[in-house]
């Protein structure tokens, strides 16, 4: 089976390939870098790195606090912080500044990975959430680095799928010193692919430890005060394809009722910032781009974020938040970073990736979860008639948050005992 898998995605990589330089038409740095997917690299070989890989922006979010706690050490040690993404690449650079070091994850062939783990000789290999990759994770398993899988998670088409090659899959974890998951559910799906029982351990959800600093809350009252010029800011974050149309007839039709409402669309991804614009500018609303410069006054309908990193900053700077991918199938985004910044949290109903969180925000009253489009309108309209409920909804949406916290300090002490183990302090 390990021998089919690699020959199958040996043939595959010309395509793959492909489809980055087809992607690059839209965003070009997808056509930048491809060395390093194919295992070279520019500068001497590294030693003793301790390496993250996180897919992209969330799960770099996700893990920058443990990244920053090694970084922190009095005698920090040297740290690659892998991506798939180019997004998550720009995301490393805006969080660290160059104090790590960024590289693509290499292609799942032996080849490649035996170039990449000659390279940068990691002391350890911390996976964010579920990136199972057989000849990466024989190859930790052949060079004795000890790999951990933190924040794991399976959805249940994710097991449906590892189920039909669980002989591989069962190979491959045997090479996993610890699966830290987010929930209990998560580590018995974890264990129903082939994951031996003593090596997985429930320590919850590292996304609950964010924190949003008092600069970017100020920065987001700055800019609802001079920016938006106190309009009443309806902001969609990390929206995706489908979305836009349906919210901009919802704000067209709102408007008529709240004259002084504005709506901040936050596309999710880079590439369709002009496309969002335009599909604005066709239902005749004066809309803005943030990069433009213009200035954003009473006779705005649209403002386009289109800049990154700033997603903290723009959700402080909102009346209410409305979470993307969840208006349309594609399971949703992270509602936490909403919760923590204290803007009341409006969900369409496909938030599949994000179950356990949406359950939590929905049973606590800290989140209202809308069914369609004339559901999304009408809760809207409610809450911006209802300052006491938006109110009350940011005070559980926080204690919700507060209350799972907790993950981040087990698996700083996870990690921090396989260094250990290995003889590093």
């Amino acid at each position: 089976m390990h021998f089919l898998y690699t020959f199958l995605f040996s043939l595959a990589v010309p395509f793959i390939l492909l489809r980055l330089y087809w992607r690059g038409f839209k965003a070009s740095d997808y056509r930048h870098r491809w060395t390093e997917r194919l295992g070279f690299y520019q500068g001497a070989a590294q030693t003793s790195v301790l390496w993250f890989h996180a897919v992209s922006v969330g799960e770099v979010e996700a893990v920058a606090p443990l990244v920053r706690h090694f970084l922190e050490q009095p005698s920090p040690t040297k740290i690659l912080l892998t991506t798939t993404t180019p997004t998550g690449s720009a995301r490393v650079t805006a969080l660290f500044e160059g104090g790590v070091e960024h590289v693509y994850l290499p292609y799942d062939l032996p080849v490649v990975v035996s170039r990449f783990l000659k390279h940068f000789q990691p002391k350890i290999a911390v996976i964010v959430e579920t990136e199972i990759w057989p000849n990466l994770y024989a190859g930790c398993g052949k060079n004795n680095i000890p790999l951990v899988i933190i924040n794991g998670r399976l959805s249940e088409s994710s097991v449906a799928g590892y189920r039909k090659i669980r002989s591989l899959v069962k190979k491959t974890l045997s090479n996993v010193s610890v699966i830290a998951t987010q929930t209990e559910q998560d580590s018995a799906r974890f264990q129903e692919i082939g994951a031996a029982t003593d090596k997985v351990q429930t320590v919850g959800n590292i996304k609950f430890d964010l924190t949003v600093s008092e600069i970017v809350l100020l920065e987001g009252e700055l800019l609802k005060e001079v920016v938006f010029a106190n309009r009443f800011v309806f902001l969609a974050a990390s929206t995706h394809n489908g979305e836009e149309e349906i919210l901009l007839k919802i704000y067209q039709r709102v408007k008529k009722q709240h004259p002084n409402l504005l709506l901040v669309l936050v596309p999710r991804h880079p590439e369709r910032f002009q496309a969002v614009t335009a599909l604005s500018k066709k239902y005749n609303l004066n809309t803005i781009m943030r990069s433009s410069g213009q200035l954003c006054d009473q006779s705005t309908d649209v403002y386009v974020a289109d800049t990154m990193g700033e997603l903290r900053m723009i959700y402080a700077g909102a009346d209410i938040a409305f979470i993307g991918g969840s208006l349309v199938p594609h399971g949703g985004q992270n509602a936490l970073e909403s919760a923590v910044v204290g803007t009341p949290i409006l969900l369409g109903p496909y938030m599949m990736n994000f179950r356990e969180i949406t359950q939590g925000l929905l049973a606590v009253d800290g989140a209202i979860q809308c069914s369609d489009e004339a559901e999304v309108e009408d809760q809207l309209c409610r809450l911006i008639d209802d300052a006491e409920k938006r109110q009350e909804m940011v005070k559980q949406a926080k204690h919700f948050v507060t209350k799972n916290q907790g993950a981040l300090a087990l698996i700083t002490t996870l990690v921090t005992g396989l260094l250990s183990s290995k003889g590093e302090r």
